[in-house]
């Protein structure tokens, strides 16, 4: 390890909320860092590793499974009976799908940008606070317009958290171990598809009825309810920031903050200006590759809001079609796990995101060739595997893209999940009652958007390669030049190395 110091500001990402004398004492921490071996240096890491895999990740996974189980209720609730209750007909359930990600996508900008200047600890548990209350609120609407009213307020409440929680990763970890927890949290989210259709088969064969209500409000109240209380839970266990997480020592803080910096070779500046890291981001084209790539992911995606419409069409009883919308989405998490591990151990995004896609493709292209019950629900497996057991890739691919300054990162992945969310809004009228059982129109539209995102990969790794070459020119340049100064002179100025973008 190198003994060479460097002034605190260009180690600690953050400074707001500790006192002068902390950053110091981080700082000499940081002096001391740097003289360990390099075995010494992987002990003390692989131990903080522990702490934070151990707090951190099951807090931010067991959130987003009941952020997944909230916003998607209404699929399940759908089976259920909630659109005869409420007098829905035509399209009113598609209408009621997509007004929640009006307020979804409106909110994710400013929230994360005020997530890189608060305390996550803090400020994201009260927003899941908030959307559980709204989304226990649905078990009590009397009518189709009232139900629209509260999905939109849910959309509002949770748009803070998936962005935020996926920036608060890229804060703790390298882009070596990003992937592989991006898709532990993520898997958070295919597993509530799983736990969603036995829940909601349980209350169904229980619930259906006691004390007058119908069992998709019993669904809604149940699950809200549960959200809000374990929000107040999280308050206590979710870290803040490397320098600022309280319940860390000094050592640890430090520890946690000088890795990254090794990691990406600039330290995580918190002291850009918002409309400074909105122009940094939005003239950034990786930005919109990246953007358009979620997108058309999105939009073939959108068939899990439809999932138990189109088991529905299987002909068996409501339990049964909802215990069947399980073992798709248990595949799926199984298959998300393993692909990141082996993503983040080449390191590699591209092709570890456009192979899955691909075998998704082959999914929607059986569904919209026939509807006999055993390939159709073959073709669920190979959907759901294919498009979000490779989704994490994508979410990682953000961050490795946009290493630095801090606040430059958070616009972009907010603004990315905003983008690509808008294809919420449309996707859900891609399968109207009308087109059942077959829905060919939206499996053949799906087919097509599949085949987009891979090209859009393709195109993305292609530009960023011709960035690290660039860099690499560059460096062997500069390297030229300093051995020709060192030459002439007593000294020659250290060539900046730069991060290289992962491919």
């Amino acid at each position: 390890m190198s003994s060479d110091s460097k002034p605190i500001v260009a180690h600690i990402e953050s400074t707001a909320g500790i006192q002068p004398e902390q950053v110091g004492e981080i700082q000499q921490e940081i002096d001391k860092l740097m003289l360990l071996t390099e075995d010494e240096f992987k002990a003390e890491e692989k131990k903080l590793l522990r702490k934070i895999d151990s707090t951190l990740l099951p807090t931010l996974f067991l959130l987003l499974i009941l952020n997944y189980l909230d916003r998607n209720a209404l699929a399940s609730a759908r089976v259920q009976g909630i659109e005869a209750d409420l007098g829905m007909a035509g399209t009113n359930f598609n209408t009621a799908v997509s007004v929640l990600f009006v307020g979804y996508i409106l909110g994710q900008v400013p929230s994360n940008m005020i997530l890189a200047r608060s305390r996550p600890s803090i400020y994201l548990s009260i927003c899941v606070f908030v959307w559980g209350m709204v989304s226990l609120c649905t078990g009590f609407v009397k009518n189709y317009e009232q139900l629209l009213a509260v999905r939109v307020l849910l959309g509002v409440a949770e748009s803070p958290y998936f962005g935020g929680a996926l920036f608060l990763l890229s804060t703790w970890y390298t882009k070596r171990e990003l992937a592989f927890r991006t898709a532990f949290l993520y898997s958070g989210s295919l597993l509530s598809g799983a736990f969603s259709g036995f829940i909601s088969a349980g209350i169904q064969k229980g619930l259906d009825g006691a004390h007058g209500l119908e069992s998709w409000r019993w669904l809604f109240i149940i699950e809200g309810a549960i959200t809000a209380f374990v929000a107040l839970l999280a308050i206590l266990i979710l870290p803040d920031y490397p320098a600022t997480t309280r319940w860390l020592s000094t050592r640890e803080k430090a520890l946690a903050v000088y890795r990254l910096e090794k990691d990406v070779g600039s330290k995580d500046e918190d002291n850009v200006h918002f409309l400074t890291s909105l122009k940094m981001a939005l003239t950034d084209y990786r930005l919109y590759l990246l953007a358009v790539i979620i997108i058309t992911k999105t939009t073939a995606g959108a068939v899990t809001q439809f999932f138990p419409t189109v088991v529905q069409t299987f002909g068996f009883s409501k339990e049964i079609t909802l215990l069947l919308t399980a073992p798709p989405y248990l595949v799926t998490t199984v298959l998300s796990i393993i692909i990141s591990r082996m993503s983040d151990r080449k390191p590699e995004r591209c092709f570890h995101l456009a192979i899955p896609l691909a075998i998704g493709m082959i999914g929607f292209i059986i569904s919209a060739a026939t509807t006999k019950t055993a390939p159709r629900y073959f073709s669920l497996f190979l959907m759901l595997g294919g498009l979000f057991g490779s989704y994490n890739i994508a979410l990682a691919w953000i961050s490795s893209s946009f290493p630095r300054p801090r606040s430059k990162r958070a616009v972009a992945y907010a603004t990315i999940n905003s983008l690509g969310n808008i294809a919420q809004i449309w996707s859900p009228y891609l399968y109207p009652k009308s087109d059942g059982p077959k829905y060919s129109t939206a499996f053949i539209t799906n087919s097509v958007m599949t085949a987009a995102s891979i090209a859009f990969c393709l195109i993305l790794r292609y530009c960023l390669k011709r960035n690290n070459e660039q860099m690499d020119r560059q460096e062997q340049e500069d390297l030229e030049t300093a051995s020709r100064l060192d030459k002439d002179s007593a000294g020659a100025p250290a060539v900046q190395k730069q991060i290289r973008y992962v491919l």
